[in-house]
């Protein structure tokens, strides 16, 4: 694939992401947090019935292969998802968006460490703007009181923030484990492929947690337009964005994919003006023109070799 089309793919699945945290508000009002979870799976997994049909040219699962796609899941979507949501209620918003900033470093780390990917000072230099530039868009919000998720039992507003703070670097670690697992498995599945089975480890693992919630949940007393805008997140969600995600990892090298998180603070920042009526400061604009250009940084072709030869995790 070429090289620009891939990092296209990258850009639009973060963009995704941000688009649909940011129109996704109103649903998280509406469903609990793990019956939103299962009925994203679910949707996902309908649309997607027929990439889970192996392809004549693809080599039986191996073990190892199966062991990449349940870690994929359980780390990527699952671990990933209950992490942030806890860890986002016990900590302040500004916490949370400084931690998550480390997203495209510990992503380079990990890539450097188990997929023996050769980090040139350019791509260190595209990730220290995306952690800039994430970290003072974080900083420059104003803070917010986040509201108790309503899946949520305990009174964990009690807790204290350093366990949100712990959670939500676990978050980061999931993450980055998610970019460099996915590279693994494009070598030897293909996108829809992946796509379609973390999507299924994923309903497994969230169903009998979203049956509890569903049980005594009142679905007719959801809106029209929210049922509307949970198709689209569980399209965007499962669907779209992983798929994206995983063709342009085909191409590009875990630690440059890894930059390409900044898109999603981008574009939720976008919504939130041209949809939502929100305005940006001049501190916020810089800060995104820092954490673009570690985007562009990432995107120009190196000189030479990016990447030493994979030799596989350990």
């Amino acid at each position: 694939m070429n090289r620009f089309v891939a990092c296209a793919c990258l850009a639009l699945s973060m963009s995704l992401v941000g688009s649909y945290v940011a129109l996704s508000k109103p649903l998280v009002a509406a469903l609990p947090v793990f019956l939103l979870a299962w009925l994203r799976f679910g949707l996902g997994g309908l649309a997607m019935l027929s990439w889970l049909k192996k392809p004549a040219t693809e080599a039986p699962l191996s073990g190892p292969t199966r062991r990449l796609l349940f870690l994929e899941s359980f780390l990527g979507n699952f671990l990933f998802s209950i992490c942030m949501l806890y860890g986002v209620s016990l900590t302040s918003a500004v916490a949370a968006g400084v931690i998550m900033a480390a997203i495209p470093a510990a992503v380079a780390v990990m890539s450097w460490a188990f997929l023996h990917e050769r980090i040139s000072l350019r791509v260190w230099g595209a990730v220290a703007c995306a952690v800039l530039g994430i970290g003072l868009v974080s900083l420059s919000k104003n803070e917010l009181v986040a509201p108790a998720a309503s899946a949520l039992t305990a009174n964990l507003a009690s807790k204290p923030a350093w366990l949100g703070n712990c959670l939500l670097v676990g978050a980061v670690l999931c993450e980055a484990a998610y970019a460099v697992i996915g590279k693994k498995l494009t070598g030897v599945l293909s996108p829809k492929r992946i796509t379609a089975l973390i999507n299924l480890w994923g309903f497994a693992l969230v169903t009998p947690l979203g049956l509890w919630v569903a049980w005594g949940f009142d679905f007719a007393a959801v809106a029209p337009s929210s049922w509307g805008l949970l198709v689209f997140y569980a399209l965007a969600a499962s669907v779209w964005t992983v798929w994206l995600w995983m063709t342009g990892l085909k191409t590009i090298a875990a630690h440059q994919a890894g930059v390409f998180t900044v898109m999603l603070p981008v574009s939720a920042a976008a919504v939130g003006v041209l949809v939502l009526g929100e305005t940006l400061g001049g501190t916020q604009i810089g800060a995104f023109a820092i954490a673009l250009t570690g985007v562009l940084l990432a995107t120009l072709p190196q000189r030479g070799p990016a990447t030493a030869p994979e030799t596989g995790l350990h």
